[in-house]
């Protein structure tokens, strides 16, 4: 019969190919129980529905199942995304909310928050719980977006998100008047910014996107100084001013201790629907200069493309419209990427914890 000790053994052979290490090291294997000739356990997903995952679980399946005192292998997928550890329910966490997400650019035009709201449905198409909050108080987009018209409620214990397209979503948007210009000082968007993130019960999510107004100003100050942000994600257009305006946003994070988990470039080509080709619109290589030079990932490149734009205006995110289209598997490889890379951070950041093992 074998014990826990050595079913723990076979299962430090598998290695998880998208991290290059062994699924126990990585501290995925979870409920581990040997009754007789019997094995369980879980596998915790690194992401949820991250594409390996499920070759990983028959993996290690396998690997119980060829020793011979073992007669069955009863082991089933735990999607769950990996919890920042600098949160976790400490200072500058949000009760319920896993990761935070700033979505930033350094200037406007560069599709920011269509790049975000996408995002958004893409990762919850993958199994993740994801909100959505337009920090965004100079021009607040989400809510056309989203096709989110109405205005939130007041809930228990503060005020609950608008649910559009299954996703809770607060803006700035819905408390200013479209007649209404927002002039305000540091103090109240600091005041804003504690409001819309202390005071709105966002319930259980894997990840809160947060979709900036673009540059470098008291918004993305407050937001650094009073959350712990898992990472922030940066929208570029291919074109050099866009890089280099992108790069200021870069250098802010850096100087606010901020990580970098990615950049994202926005309408990178278009592609004609009646050829094929490619035009590189905008320039080429955008993403790839700001990831070589600050050594950040690129999270993956999106087409410019007029549905996009249609669909934007119409309340109906492309990635919900047509999850088909090039663009749409764009966000989608976005998200997938980001996911991997949040859960890597997560990771490093929880050091020597990730070796060990529940039984």
């Amino acid at each position: 019969m074998a014990s826990q000790q050595e079913i723990q053994k076979i299962l430090g052979t598998v290695i998880h190919p998208d991290y290059g290490k062994d699924v126990v090291s990585l501290g995925l294997v979870r409920g581990l129980k040997v009754s007789g000739a019997a094995v369980s356990f879980e596998l915790q997903s690194v992401v949820p529905g991250g594409g390996s995952e499920e070759d990983v679980l028959q993996s290690a399946k396998a690997a119980v199942g060829a020793v011979d005192s073992v007669a069955g292998v009863a082991a089933e997928l735990s999607p769950q995304a990996r919890v920042n550890p600098a949160g976790a329910g400490g200072k500058g966490s949000i009760p319920g909310v896993k990761n935070i997400v700033p979505v930033a650019s350094g200037k406007g035009g560069v599709g920011k928050s269509t790049v975000a709201a996408n995002l958004a449905v893409a990762l919850s198409q993958t199994g993740a719980k994801v909100g959505i909050l337009d920090a965004d108080v100079y021009g607040p987009s989400i809510p056309h977006i989203m096709g989110a018209a109405s205005a939130p409620q007041r809930g228990g214990r503060g005020i609950m998100p608008l649910i559009a397209h299954d996703l809770p979503i607060i803006s700035t948007g819905f408390f200013i008047r479209q007649d209404q210009a927002v002039v305000w000082r540091g103090p109240m968007l600091a005041k804003m910014v504690e409001q819309l993130t202390n005071q709105v019960e966002w319930g259980e999510l894997d990840y809160l996107l947060v979709d900036l107004p673009p540059g470098t100003g008291d918004v993305q100050l407050s937001l650094c100084q009073r959350l712990a942000l898992t990472g922030a994600v940066i929208v570029t257009t291919p074109q050099p001013m866009a890089v280099n305006v992108a790069e200021k946003a870069i250098i802010m994070f850096k100087q606010l201790k901020t990580p970098l988990l990615g950049v994202v470039e926005n309408m990178s080509f278009y592609e004609s629907r009646a050829t094929g080709e490619r035009e590189y619109i905008f320039g080429a290589g955008g993403a790839e200069t700001l990831g070589r030079r600050w050594k950040i990932p690129v999270l993956g490149n999106v087409p410019l493309a007029t549905v996009v734009r249609e669909t934007s205006d119409g309340g109906m995110p492309i990635v919900l419209y047509d999850p088909e289209a090039p663009a749409s598997k764009g966000f989608l490889e976005v998200a997938k990427q980001l996911a991997v890379e949040v859960a890597m951070h997560n990771m490093k950041a929880e050091g020597e914890e990730l070796v060990k093992i529940d039984f």
